[in-house]
């Protein structure tokens, strides 16, 4: 089909380098590490699940402070925030760990994991305490795949639910649920 002819149909070309907008993977997280000397917080919105059960992707790169952390330890908790932390979860991933205690200055409270030595986000409805599976891919891609290896959920906390970066300094916000638990035949064990 050529160029003409999409555009007739409503279709305009989307740049190529921006095509991450489209398919933002899982929700705005934070990533919290430890490297046995303080504990940091970074914002993450280049996540997902890898398999079903724990197995997570997660993006994190030199360009964090948190890479080294993480790198070093090989563990890492990640903490999911509801929409009302939201102006705090971006002013976090505003600000370098590098000279400034993000704990201190956003009003987090870091508390302790059970698995690992990075401290959960006590503000967050849900905590996954993390270790390295594998890191082949770190090199190359920046994609770390991590095993959770305890989780904890408040449901009081989770307010309107988790957010997502949109790629371009939106986000969308978990609306309306649509239940098709009754409906999942082939995947009904995935519905309880």
């Amino acid at each position: 089909m050529t160029t003409a002819n999409l555009d007739r149909q409503g279709f305009t070309e989307y740049p190529i380098s921006d095509v991450h907008r489209l398919i933002e993977p899982g929700p705005v997280v934070m990533v919290s590490t430890f490297d046995g000397h303080r504990a940091n917080l970074m914002t993450n919105g280049f996540n997902m699940p890898v398999a079903h059960g724990a197995l997570i992707g997660l993006i994190v790169g030199p360009w964090d402070h948190s890479y080294d952390a993480l790198r070093s330890t090989g563990e890492c908790v990640i903490a999911i925030p509801s929409i009302d932390l939201a102006e705090r979860v971006v002013g976090v991933g505003n600000t370098s760990g590098r000279d400034t205690d993000k704990w201190r200055r956003f009003g987090l409270t870091p508390s302790p994991a059970t698995v690992v030595r990075a401290p959960l986000v006590a503000e967050c409805f849900a905590n996954i305490e993390c270790t390295v599976a594998d890191d082949r891919l770190v090199d190359d891609y920046h994609l770390w795949i991590l095993r959770g290896e305890r989780a904890w959920f408040d449901a009081a906390k989770r307010g309107a639910g988790e957010f997502h970066h949109r790629g371009d300094g939106t986000f969308s916000a978990n609306a309306s649920t649509v239940d098709l638990r009754d409906r999942m035949n082939k995947w009904h064990h995935l519905t309880r």
